[in-house]
């Protein structure tokens, strides 16, 4: 749903709910004191007519006298009555006029007539408390005005009620603000987020203080960044297999176009040719294809033994002819990784090593570690890497001018350094003793030594595998 089409915004949402709590907790602490004061009220007014029967009852006398000398207070009047008659009454001001209001002598009368001598009656003045003491010539009745005791209440309640819609406003207004505040760096986040596109992607949020949404707009640059090297190493594959295809596809198409249909010979020279061709662009797309797995897939998390391991990919590489294999080392560490793809990677460093050394020579396999680090690795007797270009071997595509890669995709060390960064790990290339090179995986170790029960992998002396190649 668009801007202009939704009903409401977060922020109305958000200070709309705000408010009904502020209102909420105003309107429950006003209710909560006006009950109180108005109970209190009334206890107060129950207690002066408790007073007055007391008083009256310990004391006795005349009920006109009693009447005459009671002093009235702005909210309460004594009379005297004798058969529904008012004989005297306290002065009204200051007292109520009770004795002017026939309807409330009439009540009252009647009341006191059916034994009630305290309760409530409507008068003039609103709802009055009244308590009555018969004497020896009639009773004796005082009432209290409610609604007068209330005033101060009800004022109080008022002044309550406008200062807190005032509080209301003024929440309300400062809310608007707060909220836009807050809500400004999920603005420019939506902006931002509207603005990228795949030709632009270099726009970044600015992250200020210290609290959630400075950490999610640190996150959401984090995320920006990973997808703008996504796309640009995307970018990159794309332009470097463009390239690639180029070459085979140029050959191919090259050689068709001169081949001379009639000749038997040339057709099947430019067949094999062709099929030559194809073969290197089945072996580019698996490796493009082995590379994407890598770097897309979630990796297995089990516990290896380095040790075993080593050995296990000693065995297979003893397969690949040519060379004489051996074990030089044997590391008694664990590491936590995917089995098949750190197999995957040493057997690529393995095959790497016999393809670009002279047939005959030697090449030892072995791992060793430290406190953090496995290290896995193989060492060949070639002509070695130059140190100037060993940070390109790993790259895709990137051949070096010997004879290391000719014959390759160009891909095999970019596979073997995409499962070594899924490891949390790097390749190294370093120099072999007396001439050649040592390609090196650093893997991270899980922390715990292999214990002295870890069955040893059965070994021909140290020196292990050794085949030599038949042709």
């Amino acid at each position: 749903m668009s801007p202009a089409t939704r009903p409401l915004s977060t922020r109305v949402r958000l200070l709309a709910a705000i408010l009904g709590v502020v209102l909420l907790g105003l309107i429950l602490a006003g209710g909560a004191t006006f009950l109180v004061q108005s109970e209190r009220v009334v206890q107060n007014a129950q207690r002066q007519l408790d007073g007055f029967v007391a008083t009256v009852s310990s004391n006795g006398g005349n009920a006109v006298a009693l009447a005459s000398a009671a002093i009235p207070g702005r909210s309460d009047g004594t009379v005297a009555l004798v058969d529904g008659r008012v004989l005297a009454s306290t002065p009204s001001p200051p007292g109520l006029d009770v004795a002017g209001d026939a309807a409330l002598v009439s009540s009252l009368s009647a009341a006191i007539a059916d034994g009630e001598l305290s309760g409530r009656v409507d008068s003039s003045h609103g709802p009055m408390m009244y308590a009555a003491v018969p004497v020896t010539d009639g009773v004796v009745v005082q009432l209290i005005s409610i609604d007068q005791r209330m005033e101060l209440v009800t004022l109080s309640t008022a002044s309550y009620a406008v200062t807190g819609a005032v509080v209301l406003v003024l929440v309300a207004v400062a809310g608007w603000f707060v909220i836009g505040r807050l809500f400004s760096p999920l603005k420019r986040l939506r902006d931002t987020a509207d603005a990228i596109t795949i030709d632009r992607m270099g726009d970044r949020l600015r992250a200020h203080g210290n609290d959630e949404i400075s950490d999610l707009a640190t996150s959401v640059n984090s995320m920006l960044d990973r997808l703008a090297m996504s796309v640009d190493a995307q970018r990159q594959l794309l332009d470097d297999v463009r390239h690639e295809l180029k070459t085979p596809i140029t050959i191919v198409r090259g050689h068709l176009e001169m081949m001379d249909p009639a000749d038997p010979h040339d057709a099947a020279e430019t067949r094999e040719l062709g099929i030559a061709e194809l073969d290197r662009l089945t072996r580019l797309v698996d490796d493009i294809d082995a590379l994407a797995d890598v770097e897309t897939d979630a990796l297995a998390a089990e516990v290896i033994d380095v040790s075993a391991l080593t050995d296990r990919v000693a065995e297979l590489a003893g397969a690949i002819p040519h060379h004489p294999w051996s074990v030089a080392h044997r590391a008694r560490v664990r590491i936590l990784g995917d089995t098949d793809r750190i197999v995957q990677a040493w057997l690529q460093l393995a095959d790497n090593a016999a393809k670009y050394t002279p047939a005959g020579s030697p090449v030892e396999i072995g791992s060793t570690a430290d406190d953090t680090t496995a290290y896995l690795w193989v060492r060949d007797h070639g002509p070695g890497i130059p140190p100037a270009a060993r940070h390109r071997v790993f790259r895709r595509f990137d051949r070096l001018s010997t004879r290391r890669g000719v014959d390759g995709s160009g891909l095999g060390l970019s596979i073997v350094d995409a499962i070594a960064k899924a490891h949390d790990g790097r390749c190294s290339v370093s120099d072999t003793p007396g001439g050649g090179a040592t390609v090196t995986l650093h893997i991270p170790v899980t922390g715990v030594r292999a214990s002295a029960a870890l069955p040893t992998p059965v070994r021909a002396g140290d020196v292990v595998l050794q085949r030599e190649a038949t042709g």
